[in-house]
């Protein structure tokens, strides 16, 4: 059609082929080309065959050579007649591999040129079609805009081989990495262990009872993870990652003073009349200026939906957290739908199905709020279950992890201990669930892990 149309699609088969030819003669380039390139993104389909082989053959350390390329070829299904004369004339048009990642880089430009064109296709065909209100089709660009800004694409079939390779090359990551969980720590040993850490893509869901403290706990996760260096594929930044957090509850300058109140260990109301001695003094101006460095961001709208919460983390370079305070404050405006004739379930229901989308748009994990309906308050053992979650509808189902707070002096002030705390993983996809004890201290509205309490 592009022919047709007197255009030429963006390609290179010259830096294809330049790609191949360094891989063939000198397999020890192949670590950088794959940094830059995938299969995918040749436009020749001859070529995209050869590079998968290679690819195949490397990360599975099998040995490369025109010989072992083209047997692999054969067992793979995708030899043909002049296979191995298009595999002589790679090699000898390729005298060296020094430039390959120029080659690379070439390859992936072009083929990036090809996808924005084909996004910019689907979407003037959306908007002529007429189909769906202005925010829905605005929202849906947004989303296939920024997955090309990714490198990653929305929606399509794929070949499980490619999800077997991350995975492997996750494992072996993992292998590799002195870190002991996967994912973002909470900065809570015991709960880092039960669930892994925060991972990329995961909706978790932290519920419990008005006052229990589950802002205080969402703020000690965001700041652990806001103060660390970035790690990128096995490197760190000393820069820290910015983590979002949109507050609908509280204003900006609440929550600073609890960050604050929880660095620095002084009274929260004492912080507020501002009756501090110069030591203390000295303290708040050092936690000032280590929260300023964070990679913090807040956002106090109190009438946030999840389409402007999306369209505002696409928008932050390094983003590796959302954090959202609370489910049941988020209007459901921007999603392309109305509830104004529904139950206020069905709407709760569908924004948490966003979240979770939106969790796996920006490959980050989402940490958002919940209430516990009273149901808990009727049973002797007060301690919340699934069941619990206010107008939960899907809530349980979307949410990879659902934690719920417990403290058995929020009860009764009589008990043993009073600052005795359980985050109780109600929901887990990637372990068991069960029970973490926790600290809590009320004069700090913070959360701490018993052992850390201990080696403190």
């Amino acid at each position: 059609m592009e022919e047709l149309l007197g255009r030429k699609v963006p390609h290179s088969l010259e830096a294809e082929q330049s790609v191949l030819g360094s891989m063939i003669i000198d397999p020890a380039c192949i670590p950088a080309v794959l940094e830059r390139l995938k299969g995918g993104e040749f436009y020749s389909q001859t070529n995209g065959e050869i590079f998968q082989t290679l690819s195949y053959m490397f990360n599975y350390a099998r040995a490369i050579d025109p010989v072992t390329l083209l047997e692999e070829m054969r067992i793979r299904g995708v030899y043909r007649d002049n296979s191995q004369e298009y595999i002589l004339r790679l090699m000898e048009m390729t005298p060296t591999a020094a430039n390959v990642t120029k080659y690379a880089d070439i390859v992936r430009d072009k083929a990036l040129l090809r996808r924005l064109l084909e996004t910019a296709d689907d979407i003037s065909a959306t908007v002529y079609a007429g189909e769906g209100e202005a925010d829905a089709i605005l929202e849906a660009a947004e989303q296939k805009v920024f997955a090309l800004r990714r490198g990653r694409t929305v929606g399509g079939l794929q070949e499980v081989s490619v999800a077997v390779q991350n995975v492997y090359t996750a494992i072996a990551a993992a292998a590799a990495s002195k870190e002991a969980i996967p994912g973002l720590s909470t900065g809570l040993v015991d709960l880092d262990r039960q669930i892994l850490g925060l991972n990329k893509g995961d909706l978790i869901l932290i519920a419990s009872r008005p006052g229990m403290g589950k802002t205080s706990i969402a703020l000690n996760i965001a700041m652990t993870v806001a103060r660390k260096p970035l790690r990128r594929e096995g490197k760190t930044d000393d820069r820290p990652g910015k983590v979002a957090v949109f507050s609908l509850e509280m204003t900006r300058e609440q929550l600073a003073m609890r960050l604050i109140s929880s660095e620095v260990m002084i009274d929260n109301q004492k912080l507020q009349t501002g009756k501090l001695s110069p030591s203390e003094f000295s303290r708040v101006g050092g936690a000032c200026a280590a929260i300023a460095a964070s990679g913090l961001l807040i956002d106090d709208n109190p009438t946030l939906s999840v389409a402007e919460m999306n369209a505002q983390c696409r928008r932050v370079e390094d983003l590796v957290l959302v954090v959202v305070d609370y489910l049941q404050l988020m209007q459901s405006s921007g999603s392309g739908k109305s509830y104004s004739n529904e139950s206020r379930t069905q709407a709760v229901s569908d924004i948490s199905r966003m979240l979770k989308i939106m969790a796996k748009d920006l490959n980050v994990p989402v940490v958002c709020l919940s209430q516990l309906s009273r149901a808990n308050e009727a049973r002797s053992d007060k301690r919340p279950m699934l069941s619990d979650l206010r107008e939960s509808g899907a809530i349980e189902q979307d949410a990879d992890i659902v934690i719920g707070l417990y403290r058995e002096g929020y009860y009764n002030r009589e008990c043993e201990n009073p600052n005795a705390a359980e985050a109780i993983v109600l929901k887990n996809r990637r372990g068991e669930t069960g029970k973490v004890d926790l600290l809590w201290l009320p004069e700090y509205t913070s959360y701490r892990s018993v052992e850390r309490i201990h080696d403190q």
